[in-house]
């Protein structure tokens, strides 16, 4: 029996990867309708045109169909996949720069440009998710890939919803470990452990045995650099943090740097490649993802969801790391709360695998910015100023009250036209 796969917010120039991921996992995936959708017409032709073409390379057999309209998109879709950015590059930008203005790291989903993105994020994908029950086939599943994808999971299912967080993070930290090991990916079996985009990994198991203190003894440097973390704190953690462990480890050198003027702002970076990817999606002649398309991020995107996806629909039972309810995975956080952890995935969803407690130092901070998440999602949903104040408060980039005050009032005004909720 084949399936409907949803796409919302097709018009990302992530999309073609998705859809080769899609059609290279056809023995897994017997997908009989792929529908990509987006409120953007013109951006949709375009990356749909590309998509049609990649699928007729590769003699894929599903239908793909195209729509502007969400409740067609929806219509019997088994699996939705949410990837959408509230306010496009532009509001990306915004994220990026006005925190530096109160002191605090610019960046689009940790620390207060996270925080707002979760502000216009979160009501736009609940409406999806009502629109879900009322549309999609009975027991569909939505995958979240929009960030911060920790935030939107919380609040999906906190709301009652059947949803799944993904990030790539762990697929990439296992090509990583498995290429300095000189192994495949899928023979190691990582602990990664924490909350979207606050992971460490604190084992990589092969063949049973724990490889990583070797590792850590062997390549901490080059692991250091890939991850942007000094090499002595890497082997004081005895574990290996995210990339994004950079913003709370080393706050003050990240400020400094961005406040330097001497780069670019992501967002930047990103527009002027969307631009050349998208003038290069019009090529008739285009018929495979191009390889500018890895300097967009999110590599192994399309793998992680086929893998994920597949894996729900069979029920193989194998380990996988998303976001998930707690449940019994990590001592340290409450069981409702979100975590992303190594889970057992069968047609019943995500089952976290039972998990050591954290180190204190992990412990710490991962309670603290699950604090800011569920303030945050509380502020969300129902337009709260005094719980957006406390998230902000709570987070762990935001040094003050004071600080957090004026912050507040300046990202709501910034983001106006997106946050009707609280205005």
């Amino acid at each position: 029996m084949g399936i409907k796969i949803a796409v919302l917010g097709a018009a990302s120039t992530y999309t073609p990867e998705l859809v080769q991921g899609i059609a290279s996992h056809r023995d897994r995936l017997p997908v009989d309708e792929l529908m990509l959708m987006d409120i953007n017409p013109e951006r949709l032709e375009t990356v749909g045109g590309l998509a049609g073409r990649i699928l007729k390379k590769r003699a894929w057999p599903g239908r793909l169909t195209l729509s502007v309209n969400r409740e067609q998109a929806l219509e019997g879709a088994t699996f939705i996949l949410i990837q959408l950015r509230v306010g496009g590059q532009e509001a990306r930008l915004l994220d990026e720069t006005l925190p530096l203005e109160f002191g605090c790291i610019g960046q689009e989903t940790t620390g207060p440009g996270g925080f707002a993105k979760a502000l216009r994020t979160v009501p736009i994908v609940l409406d999806i998710a009502e629109d879900v029950a009322r549309h999609s086939a009975p027991g569909a599943w939505i995958i979240d890939f929009t960030n911060p994808v920790g935030i939107v999971t919380q609040a999906l299912l906190d709301e009652g919803h059947r949803a799944i967080g993904l990030c790539n993070s762990a697929m990439g930290f296992e090509r990583m470990i498995g290429r300095l090991l000189n192994l495949a990916p899928e023979a190691v079996s990582l602990e990664h452990v924490g909350l979207n985009h606050l992971t460490w990994e604190r084992a990589a198991t092969v063949d049973g045995q724990d490889r990583l203190p070797g590792l850590l003894e062997a390549h901490g440097d080059e692991i250091a650099a890939e991850i942007g973390i000094p090499a002595e704190l890497v082997r004081v953690l005895k574990a290996v943090p995210s990339y994004y462990l950079r913003y709370y480890y080393c706050t003050d050198e990240v400020l400094a740097e961005q406040l330097s003027g001497r780069h670019r702002s992501r967002a930047e970076e990103v527009m002027e490649i969307e631009g050349r990817l998208l003038a290069m999606y019009r090529d008739p002649a285009l018929q495979d993802k191009p390889a500018l398309l890895g300097q967009r991020g999110g590599a192994y995107y399309s793998e992680a969801a086929a893998r994920l996806i597949a894996s729900l629909l069979a029920g193989t039972g194998d380990v996988q790391a998303v976001d998930v309810r707690n449940a019994g995975g990590l001592p340290d956080l409450p069981q409702d709360a979100v975590v992303e952890v190594p889970a057992r995935i069968d047609q019943e969803g995500a089952h976290p695998l039972a998990l050591a407690p954290l180190a204190p130092e992990m412990a710490g901070l991962t309670q603290q910015v699950k604090a800011y998440e569920r303030l945050t999602v509380e502020a969300a949903i129902h337009g709260d100023r005094a719980a957006a104040l406390k998230a902000l408060m709570a987070n762990p980039l935001v040094p003050s009250y004071r600080t957090a005050k004026g912050l507040l009032t300046a990202l709501l005004e910034a983001n106006r036209q997106h946050l009707p909720r609280f205005f």
